[in-house]
């Protein structure tokens, strides 16, 4: 499990692997969290904007997804960068207030599922709801910036 993740904004792909030693930094718009594994959590919420439910698919499922493109790849020391996709971006720009509750509900059930008592202690509807507002920061801006995440 990875203990911090950072999903960002950046204006490309070079700019967004330039973060894989520090991380982001203050200069570029984030998002926080810990103690979740980013790449198993960017599937599971596009699985859920293409059919949005309560039940929990099995890991099986999950697994033949298509799984994010990295841009600064996973080394040893288990850092990496990835970007989310543009249609799991447009999905969270665009998705309602319901819609981010339904996930932030599915993604709860699938950690305390997976991680028990050692869950993570953000409150992940608010950091749902940052990453939806980063996305929609990122879809209206047509192109000029792009949805990373960073973490370690």
């Amino acid at each position: 499990m990875a203990a911090d993740i950072v999903f960002f904004l950046a204006p490309d792909d070079e700019t967004a692997a330039r973060t894989r030693l520090k991380g982001p930094g203050p200069a570029l718009t984030s998002v926080v969290c810990h103690d979740v594994t980013a790449d198993d959590a960017v599937v599971e919420w596009e699985m859920y904007m293409d059919a949005p439910s309560t039940r929990l698919p099995p890991q099986h499922e999950l697994n033949k997804r298509d799984w994010p493109r990295y841009v600064a790849p996973i080394l040893n020391d288990g850092v990496g960068v990835f970007v989310l996709s543009a249609r799991l971006t447009s999905a969270l720009a665009n998705a309602t207030p319901a819609l981010l509750e339904g996930l932030a509900a599915r993604w709860t059930a699938r950690l305390r599922l997976e991680d028990g008592d050692d869950m993570t202690d953000d409150d992940l509807p608010t950091v749902l709801k940052g990453i939806a507002e980063l996305a929609a920061a990122a879809d209206a801006s047509r192109g000029a910036l792009g949805l990373y995440c960073w973490h370690d």
